[in-house]
């Protein structure tokens, strides 16, 4: 008897990506989109948003821009400030809409 392989591709399957500031950096980014609405819960495949979470998130973003201080490159100062910015102006847009 053989056993039948699903097809379904398993975490061991993809290659993750080399841990770094800015791929963090890029993940919280991702996890604040979802929130926002703005991209689809990868689980889910649905576009919703909770607002709450995505302020908890931009807020996590802030506390490593105030707390990384002088000790980042100046390209991941600026991927965390861009990304910063783009963040709060999406966040106070939702806001406002709600």
């Amino acid at each position: 008897m053989t056993e039948k392989k699903d097809n379904k591709n398993t975490q061991a399957d993809f290659a993750m990506p080399e841990i770094t500031f800015s791929t963090f950096i890029f993940s919280l980014n991702s996890s604040a989109l979802v929130h926002l609405g703005m991209q689809p819960d990868p689980l889910t495949g649905n576009k919703s948003s909770n607002l709450t979470l995505a302020k908890q998130t931009i807020d996590i973003l802030a506390m490593f821009d105030e707390k990384t201080k002088g000790n980042l490159t100046d390209d991941e100062k600026r991927l965390l400030t861009h990304i910063l910015y783009e963040l709060r102006l999406m966040y106070v847009k939702q806001t406002k809409e709600k």
